[in-house]
């Protein structure tokens, strides 16, 4: 029997103990819950699904306007909109859990024993294959400093975390900080099992004829192709200080975006705002991975995973 070239290749991943049957996914907060992308295409095929941030009760979010478009990418100051943890386990678990992949859910929380008490709840939750700790949220117990931003709340956060649930512990990085390898190394030895990278970066807009805010919220994050060489150079920086898989995303768009995060490091990598552009972006994603894969006689993705070649005088 005649072996097809696509059978020769494998994008099989493992991410932490979580399986994937290949290194994509689709970043909270850009792919709802899953099932508003579903009349689009096929969801069994992604690698996972990382679905909006949970907050133990619901929330109604900031007000509009909420989102402002920018050359090559978009703010958004959306502030954690979810119909809460009671909610989401109810209503929307039931359809995600059948879909067969990997579920990670994102956990957003006030103070720490908000995150501890998502993570405990979450973890006798049928379907959910990870938890990702969105460490970009203000700490209010702290002055609305976000847990990210210092090494040693980071840690604190992590450890509370990491006893709380036996989960796969995904913690994502913000980029708003001076040295994020040292966040990394924070929460790597906290007890992380995977980094996720980067969150969006800080940003503002103004409409010059009102000269206001083009957002409510004043300030937002950005987000699209604009970060992408912010993300890969922060990837690279994390992917050689810690010795955890590391997920990367911020502004992929093609198969050549996903392709240079992992070449950085990343063992696997995020669609995010190209779902809004192009909601099979994901999926093309994949198939130009395979492609690539095939035309350069490479037979693992988990091949290409810090491939990256320094030139004389590199780093």
């Amino acid at each position: 029997m005649e072996v097809k070239q696509e059978d020769m290749v494998s994008l099989n991943i493992d991410l932490a103990g979580i399986k994937m049957k290949n290194p994509v996914m689709v970043a909270s907060g850009t792919f709802g819950y899953g099932e508003e992308y579903s009349q689009f295409l096929d969801l069994r095929e992604l690698g996972a699904i990382v679905v909006k941030s949970i907050s133990l009760l619901p929330r109604a979010g900031n007000q509009p306007p909420r989102i402002a478009e920018t050359p090559a990418g978009m703010l958004n100051a959306i502030g954690l909109q979810n119909v809460g943890l009671e909610r989401f386990v109810a209503d929307k678990m039931p359809f995600l859990r059948d879909l067969g992949i990997p579920i990670i859910v994102s956990i957003a929380g006030e103070d720490v024993s908000e995150y501890v008490e998502l993570a405990e709840k979450l973890t006798n939750i049928e379907g959910v294959g990870g938890i990702e700790v969105n460490i970009s949220c203000p700490n209010v117990s702290k002055g609305g400093m976000s847990f990210g931003a210092d090494p040693f709340v980071t840690s604190s956060l992590v450890r509370a975390i990491r006893t709380a649930t036996r989960l796969p512990l995904i913690v994502k990085l913000t980029p708003n900080v001076t040295d994020i390898a040292k966040i990394a190394s924070a929460a790597a030895e906290s007890g992380a099992d995977a980094l996720s990278l980067i969150n969006t970066l800080l940003g503002m807009a103004i409409d010059i004829h009102t000269r206001q805010p083009k957002l409510a919220n004043i300030t937002g994050g950005l987000s699209g192709p604009a970060i992408r060489p912010v993300a890969v150079r922060m990837v690279w920086q994390v992917a050689r200080a810690v010795d955890l898989p590391v997920i990367g995303m911020g502004g992929i768009m093609t198969a050549e975006d996903a392709l240079e995060f992992m070449i950085a490091g990343a063992r696997a990598v995020s669609v995010g705002t190209a779902n809004f552009v192009n909601p099979l972006a994901a999926l093309e994603i994949i198939s130009g991975i395979e492609d690539f894969m095939i035309r350069n006689e490479i037979r693992d993705v988990n091949d290409l995973v810090g491939s990256l070649k320094m030139g004389e005088g590199g780093v």
